[in-house]
C-alpha cells in the first residue's frame, strides 16, 4: 500500500507490467553490455515490431551530420566519428518513442480517467503515441479532443486571470531542446515569474551549487579528451552500465592503456567489473571482455565525504616526507583556504573516517595511493553523491581533493559530473533556473525588450508545497512524468489535484495525465526522432551534453500524427495566447529556429555566434573559465571548503535506503520487470538488503517485508509486502527501485544545502510482513 500511514487510501496501481512468471533472483556474473545487450535489444525491437525503423534510427543516432541526439542520457558523442555510438538503453528509448501504437480520441472515448488510473504505468505508456490535443471533461470523466487554438486560449485565459504570475509554475524535464528551453523561460519571465522548477532540482542541483561556490562555474571542466588521457578515474555514486552505458567505452579504454579506475559505490554494479563493447567486433566475436575497474570500494550510503576526507588526509600526511605529494605551486597561486582545510583534515581522526565511510583505513589508503601516484586524475559522480542532505559539501570535498594535486586546468584532470538525462544541462544553461543570475536577466532584458522579474522563484519542492497550499494554481509540465518522478507520491498527487489547471506536453500517456487539476490539457509534441518541418523548412534543435558540448539534432522519421506540434511551436502558441499584446515575435521565431538561436547568442553566455559554431563538426564547447584557471569566485581563486563530516551512520534498528533505477527502465519509463545486471526477473517491489541485516530482523530470502520511513517532522510513510533480496551491500544500507520507493521520501526531507529531495538517503525500518 503506497500511502502514508496517516492516510492509507486505496492501493496504487503497480508500476511495471504484470509478470508472467514468478519472481527470481540469480546473481549476475557476466560482462556488462556485449551479447547480453545485443540479445536484449533484438528482443525489444521484435516486441515493438520495429525491425526496420529501429535499425534505421540506430544508424542515425548521435551522428554529427544530419543525425538526431539520443533522448536518453547526456554522455558526450564520440569525438572520433564512431558510427555506432549507441547503447542498449538508448536504442530502447528511441524504439519506445517510435512505436506504431497510437492513442487518439477513440482511446479516450473508450476509457475514463478513473478507469485509466487503475492501470499500471507500464500499461499506460505501452498504449503508444499521443496524436492530438485533449482536454479533461469533469462531467464525463473523459479526455476529449480540443483544437490547438482552443487549447492555447484555455492556457492563456487561465494565466491572465491569476491574481499574480507567481501563481503559475513552469516545469521542464531534461529532454527539452535548447531553443524550446529559451522560449519557455522567456514566456514565464515575460509573464512575470521565475517559477521555473526542473528535474535538476531533484538530481544535480547540488553539483551546480557546489561547483559554483568552489570554482565559480556550475559545470564540470572535463571533456572526452580528458577521459582519454587521465591516469586515474574515480567513479563515485554512478551506475554507468544502466544510466550512462556509453561510459563503458571510456572505462574499458582507460583500463587497456593502464589507467587506474576506482569505483566508489555501495553496490558493485556491472559497470565496475568488466564489459564487452558491442562495436568492438573482434571482442564480440571472441567473447573477450575488458575489465572496467582496478579497485572497488563499497562505501556506506552517504559515506562518500568521509572517504574523500580520508584520501585528502593520506595525501597531506605523505606530503610531510614527499614534497611532490602536493602541488604547492598550484595551491599557492590559484587557491584560497588551504591552511584551514589542512588543519581540518589533521583534526579528523581515522576512527571517524572509518565509521562514517564504512570502509577500512587500508581500503581508503589504497585509493589514496592510486590518487597520489597518478599525475592526472578525474573524479566523476552522479546521483549517488548528490541526493543527500550534505551533497553540496561532498562535491566541494571532491574539489578539495582535486586541488591538493593541481588536478584542474590541464588535460586529463578535473571534476566531471555525469548528467543522467539528455540536455538537462542545456536547460539550465539556456535559462531554466528558479534562481537566475542578475547578468542573465540583464542580457535577457536588453535582447528581448522585456523586464524580467528579479525575485527568486520556486523549485520543485517549493512548487509541490505551493500547489498543495493553493498558492500555485497552474502547473505546466514540458515533458517528463512529474507525478511519478517527484517525492512523497500521495502528497504530490494531492498537490497536482489542487490546481485549477494542469498542462502536460508529452509524447506518451503517463500517470501525470491522470493526476490532474480541475481543468487539464494533454498537448502532444514531436519526439526527438521525428522531422520538424516549419515555414523555412526542416528544423534542427541544439542540445548540450554532460561535458558542455553543444550540437544539433535533426529528426529522421515522419511524425506519429499530422496533429503533432513541435515543443517550440507549442510554447509559442501558449505564450501568444497568454500575452496577446507582447512585442516578442513568437510566430516569427517558429518559422526558423535560427532566429531563436540568434536571440540566444545575445543572452546566453557561451552561445555567441552559435548559429555558425553549432554547425561545425561536433558543434562547439561552451567556455569553462575554471578550465582556464579563471575563477569567478569572490576571492578570484578556487576555494577550499571546511565542512565537518556529517553523521551518516543509521541509528540502531534503522537502515539508510537509497532509490535507484533498474536496468530495464529509463527514469519513470519501465520497459519490463527485469533488472538483468542485478539478477532480478519479474519483480520491482523489492528491497536489496545485507544478509546480516536480514538475519538480525528475522527476514527470509524473498520474504515479504514492510518498510516504514520516518520524516523530519515525525510523520511516517509505509509500503507493505515488498520482497527482500539478499545482496552485496554494506551493513546498515538498503536499496530499492524508484518510482515505487518515492512514496517513502517525505517532501520535508530535502537537503538544506541544495533543496533536493533525499532520494538516496531515506531512513527506514524493515520488518517481516504480518
Amino acid at each position: 500500500m503506497n500511502a502514508p500511514e496517516e492516510d492509507p487510501g486505496a492501493p496504487e496501481p503497480r508500476i511495471g507490467p504484470v509478470p508472467d512468471e514468478k519472481p527470481a533472483f540469480r546473481p549476475y556474473h557476466h560482462p556488462a553490455a556485449g551479447w547480453g545487450a545485443a540479445k536484449s535489444v533484438t528482443r525489444f525491437l521484435a516486441k515493438e515490431r520495429e525491425l526496420i525503423d529501429g535499425p534505421r534510427a540506430i544508424a542515425k543516432m548521435n551522428h554529427e551530420n544530419g543525425g538526431f541526439d539520443c533522448p536518453g542520457c547526456a554522455w558526450p558523442d564520440d569525438i572520433k566519428g564512431l558510427k555506432l555510438d549507441i547503447c542498449e538503453n538508448g536504442i530502447k528509448h528511441v524504439t519506445w518513442e517510435m512505436t506504431r501504437k497510437r492513442v487518439g480520441r477513440e482511446f479516450f472515448a473508450a476509457h475514463s480517467v478513473s478507469e485509466l488510473s487503475g492501470w499500471s504505468d507500464f500499461r499506460l505508456e505501452d498504449q503508444g503515441r499521443l496524436t492530438e490535443p485533449m482536454v479533461y471533461d469533469p462531467e464525463s470523466d473523459h479526455y476529449e479532443p480540443i483544437s490547438w487554438k482552443d487549447a492555447f486560449e484555455l492556457v492563456g485565459r487561465t494565466l491572465r486571470e491569476l491574481d499574480s504570475p507567481d501563481q503559475a509554475s513552469f516545469y521542464t524535464s531534461g529532454r527539452l531542446g535548447n531553443e524550446a528551453t529559451f522560449l519557455y523561460q522567456l514566456w514565464a519571465r515575460e509573464l512575470g515569474t521565475n517559477n521555473l522548477p526542473d528535474c535538476s532540482n531533484m538530481c544535480h542541483e547540488a553539483s551546480g551549487r557546489a561547483l559554483q561556490a568552489a570554482l565559480g562555474t556550475g559545470k564540470g571542466t572535463c571533456d572526452l579528451k580528458d577521459w582519454e588521457s587521465a591516469d586515474a578515474l574515480f567513479i563515485m555514486g554512478v551506475n554507468a552500465a544502466s544510466n550512462a552505458p556509453r561510459m563503458l567505452t571510456a572505462l574499458a579504454e582507460a583500463y587497456r592503456r593502464g589507467a587506474q579506475v576506482v569505483h566508489v559505490n555501495p553496490l558493485v554494479e556491472a559497470a565496475a567489473t568488466r564489459t564487452i563493447i558491442p562495436h568492438d567486433i573482434a571482442d564480440m566475436a571472441m567473447f573477450r571482455s575488458t575489465r572496467t575497474s582496478t579497485l572497488n570500494l563499497q562505501v556506506r550510503i552517504g559515506g562518500d565525504m568521509a572517504f574523500l576526507r580520508g584520501v585528502a588526509k593520506a595525501v597531506l600526511k605523505q606530503a610531510e616526507t614527499d614534497p611532490k605529494a602536493l602541488d604547492r605551486e598550484f595551491i599557492d597561486r590559484y587557491t584560497d583556504g588551504f591552511d584551514a582545510y589542512r588543519a581540518l583534515c589533521e583534526a579528523t581522526g581515522w576512527d571517524e573516517i572509518e565509521r562514517q565511510s564504512g570502509l577500512s583505513r587500508d581500503a581508503v589508503l589504497a585509493a589514496a595511493r592510486v590518487y597520489g601516484e597518478a599525475d592526472r586524475s578525474i573524479i566523476s559522480w552522479c546521483l549517488g553523491v548528490t541526493q543527500h542532505d550534505h551533497g553540496v559539501d561532498t562535491i566541494r570535498e571532491i574539489v578539495n581533493v582535486l586541488l591538493l594535486r593541481g588536478n584542474l586546468g590541464r588535460e586529463g584532470a578535473g571534476p566531471s559530473p555525469v548528467r543522467g538525462h539528455s540536455n538537462v544541462q542545456g536547460n539550465r544553461t539556456c535559462g531554466i533556473n528558479h534562481r537566475p543570475p542578475k547578468e542573465f536577466l540583464d542580457r535577457l532584458a536588453d535582447a528581448c525588450g522585456i523586464e524580467p522579474p528579479r525575485e527568486h522563484g520556486l523549485d520543485t519542492v517549493g512548487t509541490i508545497r505551493a500547489m498543495h497550499d493553493g498558492d500555485v494554481k497552474v502547473f505546466v509540465g514540458m515533458g517528463g512524468n512529474f507525478a511519478l518522478a517527484a517525492p512523497d507520491t500521495p502528497y504530490t498527487y494531492e498537490s497536482l489535484r489542487n490546481c485549477d489547471l494542469t498542462v502536460q506536453v508529452s509524447t506518451k500517456l503517463n500517470r501525470s495525465h491522470l493526476v490532474h487539476g480541475r481543468k487539464a490539457l494533454i498537448l502532444p509534441c514531436l519526439g526527438r526522432t521525428e522531422k520538424d518541418e516549419q515555414r523555412a523548412g526542416l528544423q534542427s534543435t541544439s542540445v548540450e551534453d554532460s561535458m558542455s558540448m553543444v550540437h544539433l539534432s535533426v529528426g529522421m522519421k515522419r511524425p506519429a500524427s499530422r496533429h503533432l506540434l513541435s515543443e517550440p511551436a507549442i510554447i509559442a502558441g501558449m505564450a501568444r495566447a497568454t500575452l496577446p499584446g507582447s512585442s516578442t515575435p513568437w510566430e516569427w521565431y517558429i518559422e526558423d529556429y535560427d532566429r531563436i538561436r540568434d536571440s540566444m547568442a545575445q543572452v546566453v553566455e557561451g552561445f555567441e555566434d552559435c548559429n555558425r559554431r553549432v554547425r561545425l563538426p561536433l558543434g562547439f564547447r561552451i567556455r569553462q573559465p575554471a578550465r582556464e584557471l579563471v575563477f569567478l569566485t569572490d576571492s578570484g581563486r578556487a576555494e577550499f571548503s571546511t565542512a565537518p563530516l556529517p553523521d551518516v551512520v543509521p541509528e540502531p534498528g534503522t537502515l539508510a535506503l537509497g532509490t535507484m533505477r533498474s536496468h530495464d527502465q529509463w527514469n519513470t519509463t519501465i520497459y519490463s520487470d527485469n533488472d538483468r545486471y542485478r539478477g532480478i526477473r519479474n519483480l520491482r517491489t523489492l528491497v536489496f538488503m545485507n544478509k546480516d541485516d536480514m538475519r538480525e530482523r528475522g527476514v527470509e530470502e524473498f520474504g515479504p517485508v514492510d518498510i516504514t520511513s520516518t520524516a523530519r517532522d515525525g510523520s511516517r510513510r509505509r509500503v507493505e509486502g515488498y520482497l527482500a533480496v539478499p545482496y552485496d551491500i554494506p551493513r546498515g544500507c538498503a536499496a530499492g527501485y524508484m518510482p515505487e520507493m518515492n512514496v517513502l521520501c517525505a517532501l520535508v526531507d530535502y537537503s538544506t544545502q541544495s533543496d533536493q529531495p533525499l532520494m538516496k538517503h531515506v531512513k527506514v525500518t524493515i520488518t517481516p510482513s504480518g
